[in-house]
């Protein structure tokens, strides 16, 4: 018989030292009683991190010491940097009481799992099943390293980790049939979702150390109820919601701590000991619970609301709202692109109109941007995305996605000056990509050939927006703490200055490589009634450069006025 593992007295979770140096491991009980003093939890996939906060860290914080009522309250919880006496003793009881529930391999009640999962013939798979990463089933890339064949082995701490992401993350279709389950047929279930983090792109807000991460993804408001409870404490196979049984059900979340703990999958991992210690190598998963939808308490998301020009269908039950939907990450669209829904804080959501959708930030961003004069204006808040890209009817991942962003917290004021001029960078990076394209478009036509189609292969715009996505980055770094209008327009002008030789360079690389044939030049129909237009070398770059001098309008004034002028 296996030994047992005990998350809370056990290390397993992989923490930094806050003030930098190399991550160990360490239990749950050291991690949440001395955040104060890590940096967050290092992880071996992107999307590990928020399955662990939430899943484990911000539940058993939640449950133990409930929330902050208001913004007040947060602070006052916030500024001492680390738990005070009294929650730490609270957290300390709260584990003390609940240890015998976070034992992963304890053979009446694991963590996360159920106990006597099995199918009708007791098969089980092997442990990659449960490793995004890893060659199984579906999801084996052509050229992988590894088959669903070989053996595949997990110390406890990485079973742990990938339990929680799978719960949060899994592939959709068809899943395994277990005894119990009334909905089995025919040995499957069928119609199961992605696990619920995988229907929406992931907001996290990071601090400068696990405490204030924890506290910065924790919303205020009133008391969870008595019915919302962590799947730990929802075992009893009488409750018709236990996650202890192989049944499960299509609900909507009783509050945040059935959110955040939601058991989408019936889970079993089988542990073996082996001449490297006690080892996960076989597993079984089945068909866990279902929502409807991510409910509007979901404070890890940014919201895009309907157009009121849809149909009945797809608005809300009361037929007046428009609906929310999580906003979704873009596979290779950095998160700085995306600034329209980051910072459309709560108070002042873009309306959805009869024709546009609207946007709405995550509840966390617009709690920070509302307590953004008590962080101070230098505070680091950084802003993780991440999210999964399925393929093949949601059944297998295509790819993980991830950007991180530093954000000053006065762009999350409506009426701040940073904030217009972080849009302003946004939308000059999107016009200088466009007319790097237009300019690619123009040479295609003195060559006779057609442009690049909007949505086949690489235009020569990405190559603008992958030269420019550092500067922009160094630019929201630099505006932490500049409160006053001569620094942004400092800040923005030398942003533009670079921006101004980067698309050059781009655009010159189109221009060297243009064959002879191209500087003599070819008129081309613009249509019937419409008089020829002549394409040609020459004309395609006094267009670009006209056309990034309006977009640069402070670097094409600067330049204008030094002397000499500068070169391209």
């Amino acid at each position: 018989m296996a030994d047992g593992f005990s998350l809370t007295d056990d290390p397993w979770l992989l923490l930094p030292p806050a003030t930098g140096g190399a991550a160990q491991e360490y239990s749950l009980r050291t991690a949440l009683l001395e955040a104060h003093e890590f940096g967050d939890p290092v992880v071996e996939l992107p999307t590990q991190r928020p399955a662990v906060l939430r899943q484990v860290l911000l539940s058993v914080v939640l449950d133990a010491l409930g929330r902050p009522a208001d913004e007040r309250e947060w602070m006052d919880w916030f500024s001492t940097g680390c738990w005070s006496r009294d929650q730490r003793l609270r957290l300390e009881a709260y584990l003390d009481e609940h240890r015998e529930l976070f034992d992963l391999f304890d053979p009446v009640q694991p963590f996360g799992q159920v106990a006597d999962l099995r199918t009708a013939k007791g098969e089980t798979k092997n442990a990659g099943l449960i490793v995004a990463t890893a060659a199984t089933g579906n999801n084996v890339p052509l050229f992988a390293s590894r088959t669903e064949g070989d053996a595949f082995s997990l110390t406890p701490a990485q079973a742990a980790h990938w339990l929680l992401h799978t719960q949060c993350w899994d592939t959709a279709a068809i899943k395994t049939g277990v005894v119990g389950d009334p909905k089995v047929k025919a040995g499957k279930t069928t119609g199961n979702p992605t696990g619920p983090l995988g229907q929406m792109g992931v907001t996290l807000l990071t601090g400068t150390t696990l405490f204030e991460t924890l506290l910065l993804n924790l919303p205020v408001g009133a008391p969870t109820t008595s019915a919302d409870l962590p799947q730990w404490r929802r075992r009893e196979p009488a409750d018709p919601r236990s996650a202890g049984s192989p049944q499960w059900q299509e609900r909507t979340p009783e509050g945040l701590l059935d959110l955040w703990t939601w058991q989408s999958r019936r889970i079993r991992l089988l542990p073996e000991d082996t001449d490297e210690g006690l080892r996960v190598t076989r597993v079984l998963v089945a068909a866990g619970d279902r929502m409807p939808h991510i409910p509007e308490i979901e404070p890890h998301t940014m919201w895009r609301l309907e157009s009121t020009g849809g149909s009945v269908t797809s608005r809300s039950k009361s037929g007046t709202t428009p609906p929310r939907r999580p906003v979704r990450l873009q596979p290779g669209k950095a998160a700085w692109r995306g600034l329209d829904a980051l910072l459309a804080p709560e108070r002042q959501s873009r309306e959805a109109g009869k024709k546009t959708s609207g946007f709405a930030t995550s509840k966390l961003l617009d709690q920070a941007g509302a307590l953004s004069l008590d962080l101070g204006a230098a505070y680091p808040l950084r802003v993780e995305l991440s999210g999964i890209a399925y393929g093949n009817q949601l059944a297998v991942i295509d790819d993980v996605l991830f950007d991180a962003l530093p954000l000053p917290l006065a762009a999350l004021d409506t009426d701040s000056d940073i904030r217009s001029a972080l849009f302003e960078v946004a939308e000059q990076a999107e016009q200088l990509a466009t007319a790097v394209n237009h300019l690619s478009a123009d040479l295609r036509r003195a060559l006779g050939t057609d442009p690049i189609p909007w949505d086949k292969g690489q235009r020569p715009g990405e190559l603008v927006l992958h030269a420019l996505d550092p500067l922009v980055r160094r630019l929201l770094t630099g505006m932490r703490g500049v409160e006053d209008l001569e620094g942004i327009e400092a800040g923005q002008l030398a942003w533009e200055q670079l921006a101004w030789r980067r698309s050059w360079e781009v655009a010159d690389g189109l221009l060297q490589a243009v064959p002879v044939g191209a500087f003599v030049g070819r008129n081309a129909s613009q249509g019937e009634g419409k008089p020829e237009r002549t394409y040609r070398v020459s004309l395609a770059e006094a267009s670009f450069l006209k056309r990034r001098a309006e977009i640069l309008h402070r670097a094409d004034a600067a330049r204008r006025s030094s002397s000499p002028p500068d070169s391209q």
